[in-house]
């Protein structure tokens, strides 16, 4: 296999800790995203939407997306789960790491996207050009703002994310906290049990990559 990673990019993130907390090593090629090289027709043959991280099988199959790829290896490699074991606890990851994603993740990208000069006309991810909405800036710092408590008080009651085991959503949480703190949100002080699962968390040798 091989993977088409991003170092500065949070996306690709999600998937080299999922990677290091199976224990897997595989193949990397870094895109210069900075340099465009994600929209060259070498990169677009593998991934028509000039986005990273792909994943290329053995059999050249391409999985795009850090939410796809992260099932096929759960999938592939079953231990540790990292996405629940019975259906109920299999249904409990997923609805607290899509929470992650689309009201923490996506929120900092689109305060960081529409606000970024080096982004201008490129206010989402993708080949497609599409204007900055100066308006939307403000409205995802704010959502950011909100995940943030929200997350706090989630964890106040439980050790994880999705319970009281390590899993997915811890990753998309953690990768989205740093991400946040990129533009200058970063975890309130009063956040006592964020922060005390964000210590623990960070502490883990698959989050230093």
């Amino acid at each position: 296999m091989k993977f088409y990673d991003c170092s500065t990019a949070p996306s690709p993130r999600r998937v080299r800790i999922f990677l290091a907390e199976k224990g897997i090593e595989i193949l990397t090629v870094e895109i210069d995203l900075a340099g465009g090289e994600q929209f060259s027709d070498a990169f677009l043959r593998l991934n028509p939407r000039g986005t990273v991280p792909v994943l290329v099988l053995e059999d050249g199959t391409a999985i795009s997306e850090a939410s796809a790829i992260c099932r096929y290896i759960e999938a592939a490699y079953p231990e540790p789960r990292l996405m629940g074991r019975t259906p109920a606890e299999q249904g409990i990851v997923a609805m607290w790491d899509h929470y992650c994603e689309q009201e923490g993740f996506f929120a900092a990208a689109e305060a960081l996207r529409n606000a970024a000069r080096r982004l201008e006309g490129h206010a989402l991810t993708g080949r497609d050009g599409y204007p900055q909405i100066p308006a939307l800036v403000e409205r995802g710092r704010t959502r950011v703002q909100r995940f943030l408590a929200s997350l706090d008080e989630r964890l106040a009651g439980s050790r994880y994310v999705a319970g009281e085991q390590f899993t997915i959503a811890d990753i998309t949480a953690l990768v989205t906290v740093d991400f946040a703190a990129r533009l200058r949100l970063p975890l309130p002080d009063a956040s006592a049990a964020a922060r005390r699962w964000y210590e623990e968390i960070n502490a883990r040798p698959s989050t230093t990559g």
